[in-house]
């Protein structure tokens, strides 16, 4: 019981240290938002705890099948801790800001290429944008998509060389999914397979997806926001690891699906052993 309330206590506490960084790390573009920040950050934790406290899942997937939830979060804590300092190097600039800056710099120029998606990115931006915004959501772009794609890869090698989620013990579908019902529609394993194809397939489509949506709505929102560092932080933090979650959820399904499989297989495979013993 301590062990649980310790784990869900320091998850809460990460959760809401998380939520609030950007504003403590750039309080100067501060937009008078604190309180709301503040609660969020408090919303955020709370519910953590609860989920991780309670003996019964309600919406977080894979809470006994570390380190894949482990993994999301480190994402987003690099990318959002990434990205502040990044934005904070215009305001208050040091060494590591300017390392932060220079490497995102690099990596936005790297893969700014026609119909990249950091490239689509940098289009959404309206005419007139001033070129050191553009270069800061470039540069923004390019650390968070890279960033996004090397948490992509470790889930594959967890999964394939550290042979996850089997390595951890038994695999419980109802705890680490309980949002999937295994009673209704076809075949388990289809509707895995089906789930993680299609949760891997918006996964790459998003980073293309969201930047050509934003211009479509671009009348009814106002990218000239994206000169405010919190907003900036948040927008393309979001853009860089939503797809990489959706991937790395995909390829998660598909383990399970191919680990219900194989169970089959061996089961039936003992029962013909059987029968013709």
């Amino acid at each position: 019981m301590l062990t649980r309330i310790t784990g869900a206590a320091m998850r809460g506490i990460l959760v809401a240290f998380l939520i609030a960084m950007p504003s403590l790390l750039l309080r100067e573009s501060a937009t008078g938002s604190t309180e709301i920040v503040a609660l969020m950050a408090l919303l955020g934790g709370l519910l953590i705890f609860a989920e991780y406290y309670s003996s019964f899942p309600s919406f977080i997937e894979f809470r006994e099948a570390p380190p894949l939830n482990r993994m999301r979060f480190l994402s987003l804590l690099l990318t959002l801790g990434a990205l502040c300092l990044m934005a904070r190097h215009p305001i208050d600039p040091t060494g590591l800001t300017s390392l932060i800056y220079g490497l995102g710099f690099k990596l936005g120029n790297a893969l700014d290429f026609a119909y990249s998606p950091v490239h689509l990115i940098t289009l959404m931006l309206p005419t007139g944008t001033r070129p050191e915004t553009v270069n800061m959501v470039r540069a923004a772009a390019g650390l968070s998509y890279v960033i996004g794609l090397i948490s992509v890869g470790c889930f594959f090698f967890t999964i394939h060389i550290r042979n996850w989620p089997v390595a951890n013990g038994a695999f419980n579908v109802w705890v680490n999914l309980p949002l999937f019902d295994p009673t209704t529609g076809g075949d388990v394993v289809h509707r895995l397979q089906r789930d993680g194809r299609v949760n891997m397939v918006i996964g790459v489509l998003l980073p293309f997806a969201i930047p050509a949506a934003v211009s479509f709505l671009s009348a009814a929102l106002n990218l000239t926001d994206l000169s405010n560092p919190q907003t900036l932080v948040w927008m393309i933090g979001a853009w860089g690891v939503l797809p990489a979650s959706m991937l790395m959820r995909g390829m998660a399904m598909l383990r399970v699906a191919e680990l219900i499989e194989q169970k089959r297989r061996r089961a039936y495979a003992n029962a013909e052993a059987l029968l013709t013993a």
